[in-house]
Formats: C-alpha cells, sequence, structure tokens
C-alpha cells in the first residue's frame, strides 16, 4: 500500500489510474477479494459453514475493538451506519423534555434521526465557522436537558477533524449527555484516541477498504443500560427461542442489541480482511505516509481561484480536502477524462488521499486543476 511493490500487487486495479476518492469508496486490496471467495466456499458446506461464519464474526469484533480501543464484548456490527443511528435513537428513547446537539458538518446518518417528525427531543445545531467546529461555540447548547451530543471525528463534508478531549470535557462539564462518534472518515486513515466517547460508530466500505453492508458500533461497557436498543429480531435477543418468546422479549445489552437480525456474513469476512490489512500496514505508518501529501495539495489548492473549504489549521487536518469553484461540474469531467477520480458532490470537489496514494498522483491532480481552472 505504501510501496510501488505493494501498490501493484495488492492493488492492481489502480494500475494507470489516479484515485483520491477513498472517502465515498475504498479501494479494496486483492485480500478482501480473497475474503469474499473464502465465504462463498464456506457458503458451500451449509448449515456446517456457519462455524466459520461465526469465526469470521468473533475476528471482526474483535479487529474493530483494536482500533476502537474496547473490548470484543463491546463491539456490535449491523448493516450500515444509519441503522446504528436509528438503533441508538431507539435506545435513548428521547422524550418532550430532551436536547440532542448535532453538527451542520456531519453526514446525515448521524443527525437525521433527531430531526425527525417522529422525535420529540429538541434539536440543536453546534454551527461551524470557517468550516470549523469549535467547543466554545458548543457550551451554550448545552445544559441540564441535552441527552446526547453527536459528532464526526472527521467531517465528510470538508475533511475538519475534532479534537474529541476537550470536547467530551465540555460536555461533562456543562451537562449530563452523552457523546457519540462517527469515525467513517477516520477509520484506517488516521491513529484514534477515543476514550471517553460513549457510542462509537463507522461504515465499512471507505478507509478501511472492506465492502458495503457493515455498521460498526461500539459500546463501552460502562454505557451498556444507555445504549440497550429495544429492537425486535432474535440475534439481539436473549433466549428468542425460549418457551416465553411470545409472552416477553429482553434485548442482549449494548452494543449487543445493535445486531438485529442474521448477521451479514459476506460482509463480515470482508471487513475482517480490510481491518487486518490496514492493521497489517499500520495506521501510523498511512498516516506517516499521506501526512505531507495532504499538507502539500491544500498548500497549493490555497494558490488556486478556488474556494477552499477545509480550514488551514494542521492540527485539524486528516485525509480529506474540499473545494468549492462555479464550473466543479466541468472540473470534475475533466478530471475524470484524465482518468483522475476525486468526488463531486453537490458542487464541490472533495479529494480523499489514502496509503494508496503518491506524490506523483497529487502532482498529476494539481498539473490537470492548474490547467482546467486558466
Amino acid at each position: 500500500m505504501l510501496t510501488t511493490e505493494s501498490r501493484r500487487s495488492d492493488f492492481p486495479s489502480l494500475e494507470g489510474k489516479t484515485y483520491f476518492n477513498s472517502a465515498a469508496e475504498g479501494v479494496p486490496p486483492l485480500a478482501v477479494g480473497e475474503a469474499l471467495q473464502q465465504y462463498f466456499r464456506d457458503k458451500q458446506l451449509g448449515m456446517d459453514g456457519r462455524i466459520q461464519h461465526a469465526a469470521q464474526w468473533e475476528a471482526a469484533r474483535a479487529l474493530t475493538g483494536e482500533f476502537f480501543g474496547l473490548s470484543t464484548g463491546e463491539i456490535g456490527i449491523c448493516s450500515c451506519s444509519s441503522e446504528a443511528y436509528n438503533l441508538a435513537a431507539l435506545a435513548l428513547n428521547l422524550k418532550d423534555a430532551d436536547d440532542v446537539v448535532v453538527t451542520d458538518l456531519d453526514f446525515p446518518a448521524s443527525s437525521t434521526p433527531w430531526l425527525q417528525p417522529s422525535c420529540p427531543a429538541k434539536t440543536s445545531v453546534w454551527r461551524n465557522r470557517n468550516g470549523a467546529l469549535r467547543v466554545e461555540d458548543l457550551i451554550p447548547l448545552l445544559s441540564a436537558k441535552t441527552r446526547l451530543v453527536t459528532v464526526s471525528l472527521v467531517s465528510f463534508y470538508n475533511g475538519f477533524m475534532v479534537e474529541l478531549p476537550p470536547i467530551i470535557e465540555a460536555v461533562r462539564k456543562y451537562s449530563p449527555a452523552l457523546v457519540a462518534v462517527d469515525v467513517t472518515q477516520a477509520l484506517g486513515r488516521v491513529p484514534l484516541n477515543l476514550r471517553g466517547a460513549d457510542l462509537i460508530v463507522s461504515s465499512t466500505h471507505k478507509w478501511i477498504l472492506a465492502s458495503h453492508g457493515g455498521g460498526l458500533v461500539g459500546v463501552p461497557k460502562e454505557r451498556t443500560a444507555e445504549w440497550t436498543a429495544a429492537a425486535g429480531g432474535w440475534f439481539n435477543l436473549e433466549d428468542a427461542f425460549g418457551p416465553k418468546s411470545f409472552e416477553t422479549v429482553k434485548s442482549k445489552p449494548g452494543a449487543a442489541s445493535f445486531m438485529v437480525g442474521m448477521p451479514n456474513y459476506p460482509a463480515l469476512y470482508a471487513i475482517r480482511a480490510g481491518l487486518e490489512y490496514i492493521r497489517g500496514v499500520g495506521v501510523a505508518s498511512i498516516d506517516a505516509h499521506t501526512r505531507p501529501l495532504v499538507m502539500h495539495c491544500l498548500a497549493e489548492l490555497r494558490k488556486l481561484p478556488v474556494e477552499v473549504l477545509t480550514p488551514n489549521e494542521p492540527e485539524h487536518v486528516a485525509g480529506i480536502l474540499a473545494f468549492k469553484h462555479p464550473r466543479a461540474t466541468e472540473l470534475n469531467a475533466r478530471l475524470h477524462a484524465a482518468n483522475i477520480h476525486v468526488m463531486n458532490p453537490s458542487g464541490r470537489l472533495r479529494i480523499a488521499i489514502h496509503g494508496y496514494n503518491t506524490a506523483d498522483d497529487v502532482e498529476k491532480l494539481l498539473k490537470e486543476l492548474r490547467t482546467s481552472l486558466k
């Protein structure tokens, strides 16, 4: 992933391609494809294959725990981050007197459950200033009524990376709220320190280079009571097929309550392989390799006639850079024609730099932007 040789052997689909779209779709290494083939071989065993499926499930949870700083028992895996947040809303069971704080730099999955008309709680928006979230702007939104503060560690919108400890400190000082952290745009790309987070959620098809169909959920054991979802199902229930199964049900506590139905075993094989690959390379090595590329790209973008959305604050920069331009769609088309792949959502261009990217990739991108913007 970090050398010419490993890029060619592990990511043959990137040969001749300049790919900067890992924040939307990570390109999986061949090891992930091999894991999916192994799932098929195990599935061909019928019921006997479930022994292998269960082993992959346990391995994926254990690996997720390593990255989150939690034990295997504190990890659940559902179908996607959106499902995770909807189950979190079910667990909180908010009332009219409750408040929730969301940010305007978050992906809809972590904010919209609290904005639905069926949610009785009041929702306040922690708004960014010049692309950055400031803790001093969060504090006035906190009160004794605040039940939840939800934030992305790295914003999908412009790549701003929050500093989590001051946020948790402020929430603990000014409210009784829980802190939910979406690490989708950080997991596998930057080292994580999630100590103090009450709920951790991530997708699986981006920076960890796995597949769709997974939602990683971390619930510290001391927060199991708050994050136990009263959802129907069977895999998430205690004694789902017992003698009183049609009289009463009880959810498994904490993260286990988020695993509502039959596990998505193909995704679990891919998640295990993706996380193993990232662990083998090392997140610290990925960050050390990519950080100079990111900072150089950001500095050069600021020399172009574009509106850079990513704040020029090195300590708050991870792997995503974003900018706006009136001709964003045209620019994206030109880049694509040159086999340079970025994201063009809602009039902005988003550049995501991962461990398989090189200095030559960045120079090719910048050269094409300079030419196109003349």
